[in-house]
């Protein structure tokens, strides 16, 4: 029940203190979403990852999950449909929230804070195609090495080379999606 003519401790109702609010008194950060998609396989391998390799700056040339930048007046979840279509052309998926990542220093860019989304796919489900800041899309590898998640591209194990906080994204989509 919303009343607007109680009034606050400086006697102001709430369309008072509406207009003479500041939004920008306190500093906002930029909203992102990540998605972490999972392959599972007929046999008993371990899912493989969708990543995508990123066109442009920062990270340009790495490996990273698909996301991006929340557009004005967009839920996050529509934010998390949208850049997974527009990087993969991956499109229809029902994603769970895995988690926000707010850590400092997380992008280059500036303070940015991220929604995850993960969801599962039977293999040949989907055919993801690079487009968008995408340069190519590739399935990695997932494996469990001394009790901690690898991503692994042709053998070799690419943790450190996934750009932003995105390792720490997929082992949390990993243990809350296929563990």
């Amino acid at each position: 029940m919303k009343n607007k003519d109680i009034r606050d401790a400086k006697g102001l109702n709430e369309e008072e203190f509406l207009a003479q609010y500041n939004a920008d008194k306190y500093p906002k950060p930029s909203l992102t979403a990540d998605i972490v998609i999972f392959r599972l396989h007929d046999d008993d391998r371990l899912p493989d990852a969708l990543l995508i390799r990123r066109k442009g700056h920062p990270y340009i040339g790495c490996l990273a999950l698909p996301g991006g930048f929340a557009e004005k007046g967009e839920t996050i979840e529509t934010t998390a449909a949208r850049e997974l279509e527009e990087e993969t052309g991956v499109t229809g998926l029902e994603m769970k929230l895995v988690g926000i990542y707010s850590k400092p220093g997380r992008d280059p860019r500036g303070w940015t804070v991220s929604a995850a989304y993960t969801a599962v796919v039977k293999d040949g489900e989907i055919r993801p195609v690079a487009g968008d800041d995408a340069r190519e899309v590739c399935w990695a590898s997932v494996q469990i090495s001394d009790g901690q998640l690898a991503v692994c591209i042709n053998g070799d194990c690419i943790n450190d080379e996934l750009a932003f906080d995105h390792y720490d994204i997929l082992s949390d989509a990993y243990r809350l999606a296929i563990k």
